[in-house]
């Protein structure tokens, strides 16, 4: 078992045990701020599920939270959320779908 605050340093005893050093040497997949600010996101995304990053930071600038449009973006992605609007060519007709005339 690896122990961290062990004399020997975590690598050696990664050696020692025959693990590779990444495994070794995990850090948290999310910062504690990072969940705070995730937490925010989300409350702020069920009330306005129509704004994007740039606006979710705008949003958060106001309550105080310095943090860019790529951090909120990328903190999106690991949370599954998106921004709801209408996409291109959503009316479009399907090529093979046939079409019924009421004359």
């Amino acid at each position: 078992m690896i122990v961290p605050s062990h004399a020997l340093p975590v690598v050696r005893q990664c050696q020692l045990l025959n693990y590779p050093d990444p495994r070794c040497t995990t850090r948290p997949a999310v910062s504690v701020g990072d969940l705070v600010l995730m937490r925010r996101i989300d409350e702020l995304h069920l009330h306005h599920p129509f704004a994007g990053a740039r606006m979710l930071r705008d949003l958060l600038g106001q309550e105080g939270f310095i943090v860019g449009r790529r951090h909120v973006g990328t903190l999106m992605q690991k949370m599954g959320i998106e921004a709801l609007y209408r996409r291109p060519n959503t009316s479009r007709k399907h090529p093979q779908q046939p079409v019924f005339h009421t004359y």
